[in-house]
């Protein structure tokens, strides 16, 4: 059985997806980009900033789905330049303390132009 995930906490999907599925005890995440939730529009213009927005809206996500960054298991990360691997990598490694497994990756064009895009794989404990 599947349910929805839905928070107004993070930015409501701009296309026909879901911010997160859970299945069974996993919760799996659409790419969340840096957006603000209130207003829709991207925040800040370098890669920390993008990242930290990233990872708030991860939170809520996974905190409507009943997890944490604590209990990811898989994440898969975009950048629009591998040059901003080490800025991006320190604001991750703040969040995901549990080193899951990871891939990481350059993408030629991100929506909105952003410069970084995660989903996550998570367990619901």
């Amino acid at each position: 059985m599947t349910e929805k995930i839905a928070t107004s906490k993070a930015p409501a999907a701009i296309g026909p997806y879901s911010q997160a599925i859970k299945i069974g005890n996993l919760l799996y995440t659409s790419g969340q980009i840096p957006l603000c939730p209130e207003s829709g529009e991207v925040v800040g213009s370098d890669i920390t900033t993008q990242a930290e927005q990233v990872m708030k809206n991860l939170a809520a996500v996974l905190e409507a789905a009943g997890t944490s960054f604590e209990h990811a298991v898989k994440t898969t990360c975009f950048l629009q330049d591998m040059a901003d691997f080490a800025a991006f990598n320190e604001v991750y490694g703040r969040y995901f303390t549990s080193n899951p497994a990871r891939s990481c990756v350059a993408v030629k064009t991100l929506p909105k132009n952003v410069l970084v895009e995660v989903e996550v794989i998570a367990e619901i404990a």
